[in-house]
């Protein structure tokens, strides 16, 4: 499962779209970050809060995402939407891809306007509204509700979540890789958890019984901080760049124009649910290449940040082309999960967002493993477009192990393990230093644009992710897997080839 913050992740690159590094500017001694001297496992105590916070905001989102898509192709018979599977697939991937749109604008408004831990605040309330709508409004006005408000929220949360994170330790503290390593297992622990609870709900009880309990769980992570905010430091209300107010008529204007905009588009049905993904898939692709065009003509930029901007080019591409496939687990696995796999167990069929839960258990086992791994290694571990490279091609590997099960009328669940086992591996080669690189690689005047390219790669792959699954179908499962497998194994092999100039263009960053 995309997680995204698995525990390997550098905790200084980790701050989310618009988030400069964790901002503790002070000396040792200046300001005490825990005042009460109590602990959660040797962390600050408020580590517990937004353990809580971010691991139930995890629950519910995976939770909703894992009974999403069989809600809306399922008949109205079933308690579903009976919208065309194809259709159903794309608005998956283009609400997953928005996510991380929304993330770039989560990140603006706490840099600008009211600070992260505001923006975060905020963002949690409007995700617990949106699994309220899918809950309580029925049919498709509650499906547009919740998945706006989700979306929205999901993407101001992601954006600063791991900031406030940041702010509860001095940059000299020895206990900060740690306290984040505790943080993201909550990601995990959630994403481990939403899909069995909601999958089990939704089969014994119905689809809105299983986003209410999304909800309920966004409520309690959400009541539990509430309880606790007014114990966090000081600095995570600071606004690090504050919009003047003789700019907010502009910014207002603007939004206005753009939602006027999006309300012509669908009104007049220029978008519309059947190219929802490829419109997110077009906004992704236009918008990073605004921001390189941004990167490589500043004069801000010199040539050795330029380099390495020319760097960030091919692991943006290689990163969008892994959660193309990375991301089908929310779209065309969750179909095969339904119509090909043999789910029953000793007479008793198990749900099938089970199926997505498997991921979480693999990066909960696995990610500590690797982290010793690169540890004991050192210098001598692969470098990151190797790292790249490698994870893409295990990608490619998972989809090509479809291939020997398309004569079997009926799947076994331990193959479906076996194709998420290869997944998971090779996304702990990419997903924990793709957002850390971005950091790294980043322009001294431009560290938000970095990470906003990062986001729109992951939104890009994911929108993709919706618009390919239109071409699944029982009819096409061996060509479907069998090409996308391939072209993803050869660009895996592209970047092997290119890792040395690539390497070498990012100037020293490893």
């Amino acid at each position: 499962m995309n997680r995204q913050e698995p525990p390997t992740i550098e905790p200084a690159a980790v701050s989310g779209a618009g988030a400069t590094p964790p901002r503790d500017a002070r000396e040792p001694g200046e300001r005490d970050l825990n005042p009460s001297g109590k602990t959660f496992l040797g962390q600050p105590r408020m580590l517990a809060s937004l353990f809580n916070v971010e691991m139930w905001e995890r629950f519910s989102f995976y939770g909703m995402q894992g009974i999403l898509l069989i809600y809306m192709y399922f008949q109205t018979t079933e308690g579903g939407l009976g919208i065309p599977e194809p259709v159903a697939a794309g608005i998956v991937g283009a609400y997953g891809g928005m996510v991380y749109v929304f993330c770039i604008i989560g990140g603006w408004i706490s840099d600008r306007l009211i600070g992260s831990e505001r923006t975060m605040y905020i963002s949690a309330v409007l995700i617990m509204l949106g699994h309220i709508g899918l809950a309580l409004v029925p049919g498709i006005p509650g499906l547009i509700i919740g998945l706006v408000l989700v979306a929205l929220g999901s993407g101001g949360l992601k954006a600063n979540v791991a900031n406030l994170v940041g702010n509860l330790y001095t940059r000299e503290d020895p206990r900060r890789d740690a306290g984040f390593s505790i943080f993201y297992m909550g990601v995990n622990i959630g994403g481990l958890l939403g899909p069995l609870l909601t999958g089990w709900l939704q089969k014994e009880w119905g689809f809105h019984f299983g986003f209410g309990l999304a909800a309920v769980g966004m409520a309690i992570g959400l009541i539990q901080y509430t309880i606790a905010r007014k114990n966090m430091p000081e600095s995570v209300h600071v606004v690090p760049d504050p919009l003047p107010r003789s700019q907010y008529p502009t910014w207002i204007g603007i939004a206005v124009a753009a939602l006027a905009v999006v309300a012509v588009l669908l009104l007049t049905g220029v978008v519309n649910a059947a190219n929802l993904a490829d419109v997110v898939v077009i906004l992704s692709a236009v918008a990073a290449a605004g921001i390189f065009i941004l990167l490589l003509s500043s004069t801000k930029v010199d040539s050795l940040e330029r380099s390495r901007v020319w760097a960030f080019i091919p692991l943006f591409i290689g990163s969008a082309a892994f959660f193309a496939l990375f991301q089908q687990q929310f779209t065309v696995v969750t179909i095969y999960s339904d119509t090909r796999l043999d789910r029953n167990i000793f007479g008793w069929e198990m749900p099938i967002p089970w199926v997505q839960s498997i991921n979480p258990v693999y990066i909960i086992l696995f990610a500590p493993l690797f982290a010793l791994l690169w540890t004991k290694l050192g210098k001598r571990q692969p470098n990151t477009p190797v790292k790249f490279g490698l994870g893409i091609i295990l990608m490619g590997a998972a989809f090509l192990l479809f291939l020997p099960m398309v004569s079997t009328p009926s799947v076994p669940v331990m193959w479906i393990a076996l194709v998420l086992f290869s997944a998971t591996m090779g996304e702990l080669l990419v997903s924990p230093v793709g957002l850390s690189l971005s950091t790294k690689l980043a322009p001294a005047a431009f560290p938000v644009m970095m990470v906003a390219l990062y986001n729109l790669s992951v939104a890009l792959g994911t929108a993709l992710s919706g618009s390919l699954a239109g071409y699944y179908s029982r009819e096409t499962e061996a060509s479907y897997f069998g090409i996308l497998g391939a072209v993803t194994i050869g660009i895996g092999v592209v970047m092997l080839l290119i890792s040395k100039p690539i390497h070498r263009a990012m100037k020293g960053v490893d």
